[in-house]
């Protein structure tokens, strides 16, 4: 799918331009592996565009602004991998797709000299958007040989497939200008030439849940089934296979719904491994809480995934790495606060603005809340 800025004006100005691709280069402090340089399909040596920093910060892999000069103006691309990490705007664009997709997203950067091409013919094992910030840049897109790749099916394993479907005619021949979009779904073939200038676009990287990871997780939670855990008997192959398969059949039908659940479950906690909430700021929070008091505004830290489980007693709040503990008296309190509304200690369900402190305190410390009314 294409999209022309002529349809929707726009630019990408405020996501990325030659001015941020600069500062990253020299005052970002850069290191591998969130950079890297390519040239007619091949990989350059990190020694080429990485080296110490000098007195102070003599990590072996930081970028030398000189040498990606040298290797930029001989024809090599510059890549610039993880912006989503990197690049404050970026950030916060993805952490917004991240809401709106629910799927992880990444961002990277290629940034290639006038006339040159980075990489061969290939296809990503992720959906991509293509985002064209500057200059302008030829494409095309070849229909997949291997369709709807998995992450361990990389283009490499169809190497000489995708060559010579790239000698076929494109599906798409067109030339990106700033503002322009282009959408390639996994599996997609493509390749890119820089023109007559400098050109920098943003690849935004989606990864999708598929069924394979449906049935890997359910898989999974096999392995508290006993009859999954037994050696199979000595003999003829094909006849243990056929009865392993036969005998998860017959579990599926009749604990489908306890592990769709569970697997549901491990997807959940996979989500929140392959995403990041915002950031919280170590010094102000530590502030904010020698400084709390009961009309203090509070948020539930965007993008943290929780759950919420009562335990006698107690009430557990469930983080990817971590349980939080409080008593039962304040289960109405924290799922006011999982919701995402703005709350104080004075407005806390259930609890007076003292005890509310404490949790508010609490959850500061342990960074699933934010100060203040806003997502960031």
């Amino acid at each position: 799918m294409l999209s022309r800025s002529q349809e929707l004006p726009r630019d990408f100005d405020d996501l990325l331009s030659g001015e941020s691709v600069d500062e990253l280069l020299t005052s970002r402090g850069v290191r591998t592996p969130f950079i890297r340089m390519a040239k007619e399909g091949t990989l350059l040596a990190r020694e080429c565009f990485v080296g110490p920093a000098g007195f102070g910060a003599e990590v072996a892999d930081q970028v030398d602004s000189a040498m990606v000069l040298a290797q930029f103006g001989d024809g090599a691309t510059i890549v610039l991998q993880g912006l989503h990490r990197l690049w404050p705007p970026v950030i916060d664009f993805v952490r917004d797709m991240v809401d709106d997709l629910g799927h992880p997203v990444q961002a990277n950067a290629y940034v290639t000299p006038p006339s040159n091409r980075g990489f061969d013919p290939h296809y990503d094992v992720h959906d991509v958007f293509v985002l064209q910030v500057a200059g302008r840049k030829q494409w095309w897109v070849h229909e997949p040989v291997h369709t709807d790749p998995l992450p361990s099916q990389p283009w490499t394993d169809h190497r000489a497939a995708i060559g010579r479907r790239a000698d076929d005619a494109p599906a798409i021949d067109t030339i990106l200008e700033p503002g322009d979009a282009l959408y390639l779904p996994r599996g997609w073939i493509h390749s890119a030439r820089a023109l007559g200038e400098a050109s920098i676009h943003l690849t935004v990287g989606i990864e999708p849940v598929t069924a394979h990871d449906v049935m890997a997780a359910v898989l999974d939670e096999l392995a508290a089934v006993a009859e999954f855990r037994a050696s199979l008997p000595i003999g003829d192959p094909a006849d243990a296979v056929a009865g392993t398969i036969a005998t998860a059949i017959d579990v599926l039908r009749m604990r489908a719904a306890e592990l769709g659940t569970a697997a549901a479950a491990r997807l959940a906690d996979r989500h929140a491994r392959r995403t990041r909430p915002v950031a919280v700021a170590p010094l102000a929070t530590l502030e904010a809480i020698d400084n709390l008091t009961a009309d203090t505004a509070v948020r539930w830290r965007h993008g943290l995934h929780a759950t919420s489980h009562r335990c006698g007693e107690r009430v557990e709040l469930r983080l990817p790495d971590r349980t939080v503990s409080f008593p039962a008296v304040c289960a109405d309190a924290l799922a006011q606060i999982q919701r995402g509304d703005t709350v104080s200690a004075r407005t806390l369900p259930g609890l007076d603005a003292a005890d509310g402190e404490v949790v508010i305190r609490r959850l500061l410390r342990e960074a699933v809340v934010m100060v203040g009314g806003t997502d960031r």
